[in-house]
C-alpha cells in the first residue's frame, strides 16, 4: 500500500496535473520502508516493482499514440523502469542498516546516483525525474548551474527523508530534529538561488521567430496521404512565416521545428553513384532550390527542420537535420543530430540485420551526426539541438563544451522538434520542463521551435517567458538576453551525481556479499538439522559427520 501512495503522489506531482508540492511528501512512504528494520508482506520487492511499473505506464501513456507497434515500446520502458524503485529502497537499506549512513542522507544520495544511472542506460531518457517538479520554483532550481537537475532532486529527497525521520516507526516516538537538517538545506539552496539570480550580466540578442504549427504527425502507409500530409505542413508553416515576417519586419532569424520542410535535402556522398538516375538527380537540386525559393520570398534567415540524405555508390544515409539558410537564399549551415532515438529513429542491430526494421513501422534508420554545430547570426552564435536531445543534459553540455573548444560557444540554444506524435498528451510538458533545467545548466537562452507545442522562450534562470498553446498555431517572435555567467555544471559535469552513483555501487557490492556470506552457513545448517531429525536418538549420520 505504502509503495503504491508514493507513486500515486509522485505521479500527481507531475503533468498532467502538475501537483508540484506533493513532490516534498510523495517520496516518504518508500523512506519509511527504508527505515524499517523488516519490510512488510511476503514478496514486499516485488510490490515495490509493480508500484514502480504502474506509475510509468501512466507517466508515459504517450508513447502508445505514435503508432500502434509503440504501446510494446511503453510496456518494455516502464517495465524497465521499474525496477529502479525496488533497486532505491534495497540500497538505502544497505546504507542505512548495514553501513549506518544516517536516512537522512542515504536516501537522497541512492535516489541521485540512480536517476544519473537512468539517464544513460540503454541511451538515457530522464523525463519525470523528481527535481523536474520543482520548474516552478525559480529559486530553488537554479542549483542547477552547480549540481545539474539532479542537485535539486536531492534537496526534494532530503527533506522528504527528514519528514520521515520525524514520523513514528518501530517503536520509536515523534521527533522534530530533522526540521533543523531541513530548514538548514532549504534556505541553503534559496539563499544560493537568490545570488546567483542577482549577479546576471546579459545585453540584448537577436530577434527570433519561432513558428508552432498544429499537425498531428502519423506513420502513413499510403504515398498519397503522406504526399497530403507534406502539402499541409507546408501550407500552414509557410503561411505562419509570412504572417510573422509581415507582423514583425525586423526579425534577425525564423525557425521552423524538426522535420517541418517537406522538401528533403538530398547530395551526393564522397562516392557517389557512377550513373545516377534522372529523378535522383532533380531531388538534389530541388531541395536547395526550394530552401532559396523559402529565403528570398520571406527575405530573413531560415533555420529549419529538414530531412537530409546522402546518397552514395553501395549506401544511402538518412540524417534529421537542421539547416542555417542565409536571407539571400545560400545554405550556410547544416547539423545532424547526433543523439538518435532507440526504436524512434532506429532500430539497434538493424545495420548488420535490416529484415529488423519488418518488425516496426520504421522503413530504415536514421544516421548520427559526428559534430555539433554553431551559426553566426549577427555576431551571435545560434547552436541546434534537435528533438530529444534536449531530455539528456550531458547531450546538450557536451555539445556546448566542444563548441567552446574550438572557439565557438555559443549564446543561445535552440531546440527544433516535432511533438505532433503525441497529441497534445503530458509528453509535451515534461519536454519543455527538460529545456527548463538545460537553460539553467548552461545559463544560456534556451529557444524551443516545437510542431503541435510547446514553442517557449527560456531564460537563463529558466523563466518561460513565453510559450506557445497546447495543440495549437502560434509564432513566438523571442528576444533572448545573452547571459555572462559562468557554469560550474557545464565546466565539470556529473561529479555530484557521479560521487552519489559511486556510493550506489557500493552499497551495492556489500548487499551482494552481505548475502554471499551469509546463506551458504544458513543453508548449511538447515541441511544438517533435516540430518540430525532424520537420524535415532539425534545421532550424527555417517552424512553429517562428513559434511561438517
Amino acid at each position: 500500500m505504502m509503495a503504491f501512495l508514493g507513486a500515486s503522489l509522485l505521479w500527481a506531482a507531475l503533468p498532467p496535473l502538475d501537483w508540484w508540492l506533493l513532490a516534498w511528501i510523495a517520496p516518504l512512504p518508500w523512506v519509511l520502508l527504508i527505515r524499517r528494520k523488516e519490510l512488510p508482506g511476503r514478496r514486499p520487492y516485488a510490490v515495490l516493482t509493480l508500484a514502480g511499473f504502474c506509475f510509468w505506464m501512466a507517466a508515459l501513456h504517450w508513447l502508445r499514440l505514435p503508432h500502434p507497434a509503440t504501446s510494446i515500446g511503453w510496456v518494455a520502458l516502464s517495465f524497465y523502469f521499474a525496477f529502479y524503485l525496488p533497486v532505491f529502497v534495497g540500497l538505502a537499506r544497505v546504507a542505512v542498516h548495514r553501513l549506518r549512513i544516517p536516512l537522512i542522507l542515504a536516501a537522497p544520495v541512492v535516489w541521485t546516483g540512480l536517476e544519473l544511472a537512468r539517464s544513460h542506460l540503454l541511451t538515457g531518457m530522464s523525463m519525470a525525474s523528481l527535481g523536474h517538479t520543482q520548474y516552478h520554483w525559480i529559486e530553488l532550481i537554479q542549483l542547477s548551474d552547480l549540481a545539474g537537475a539532479y542537485g535539486v532532486g536531492f534537496v526534494v529527497m532530503c527533506v522528504a527523508a527528514c519528514l520521515a525521520r520525524m514520523v513514528p516507526c518501530d517503536g520509536r516516538r515523534w521527533t522534530v530534529w530533522p526540521l533543523i537538517p531541513t530548514a538548514a538545506l532549504l534556505a541553503a539552496a534559496l539563499l544560493y538561488g537568490h545570488v546567483r539570480m542577482g549577479t546576471t550580466a546579459s545585453k540584448a540578442g537577436p530577434r527570433i521567430a519561432l513558428v508552432q504549427g498544429s499537425i498531428d504527425i502519423q506513420l502513413l502507409d499510403d504515398r498519397s496521404a503522406r504526399e497530403n500530409q507534406s502539402t499541409r505542413v507546408w501550407t500552414d508553416y509557410y503561411r505562419l512565416s509570412r504572417q510573422a515576417v509581415e507582423q514583425h519586419p525586423n526579425l534577425d532569424l525564423l525557425v521552423w521545428p524538426e522535420t517541418m520542410f517537406p522538401v528533403p535535402l538530398v547530395s551526393f556522398a564522397a562516392d557517389p553513384p557512377r550513373s545516377p538516375s534522372l529523378e535522383l538527380s532533380q531531388a538534389v537540386e530541388r531541395g536547395p532550390s526550394a530552401l532559396a525559393e523559402t529565403a528570398h520570398t520571406l527575405n530573413v534567415p531560415l533555420l529549419l527542420g529538414v530531412n537530409r540524405w546522402e546518397v552514395g555508390a553501395d549506401v544511402e544515409r538518412c540524417f534529421n537535420a537542421a539547416v542555417y539558410v542565409g536571407r539571400e537564399g545560400r545554405l550556410l549551415g547544416c547539423y545532424d543530430k547526433m543523439h538518435l532515438v532507440m526504436f524512434g529513429e532506429y532500430v539497434p542491430f538493424a545495420q548488420s540485420i535490416p529484415w529488423l526494421y519488418q518488425l516496426t513501422p520504421l522503413t530504415g534508420g536514421a544516421t548520427a551526426g559526428e559534430q555539433p554545430a554553431a551559426f553566426e547570426l549577427n555576431g551571435i552564435r545560434i547552436a541546434p539541438n534537435i528533438c530529444y536531445e534536449s531530455v539528456l543534459s550531458q547531450v546538450i553540455r557536451r555539445q556546448v563544451n566542444a563548441l567552446a573548444a574550438e572557439g565557438k560557444e555559443p549564446d543561445v540554444l535552440v531546440n527544433l522538434t516535432n511533438d505532433g506524435w503525441f497529441w497534445g498528451s503530458s509528453e509535451l510538458d515534461l519536454h519543455l520542463v527538460c529545456g527548463v533545467f538545460r537553460a539553467v545548466e548552461c545559463r544560456k537562452p534556451f529557444l524551443i521551435a516545437a510542431n503541435t507545442g510547446f514553442s517557449a522562450w527560456i531564460d537563463a534562470d529558466g523563466r518561460i517567458q513565453e510559450q506557445g498553446p497546447r495543440r495549437a498555431q502560434k509564432v513566438i517572435v523571442a528576444e533572448p538576453r545573452l547571459d555572462g555567467r559562468h557554469s560550474w555544471y557545464l565546466a565539470h559535469g556529473d561529479w555530484f551525481a557521479g560521487a552519489c552513483l559511486a556510493v550506489c555501487g557500493l552499497c551495492g557490492l556489500i548487499g551482494i556479499w552481505g548475502r554471499r556470506r551469509t546463506a551458504p552457513p544458513a543453508a548449511r545448517t538447515t541441511r544438517l538439522c533435516r540430518e540430525k531429525a532424520s537420524t535415532p536418538l539425534g545421532g550424527h549420520s555417517e552424512r553429517s559427520e562428513e559434511s561438517a
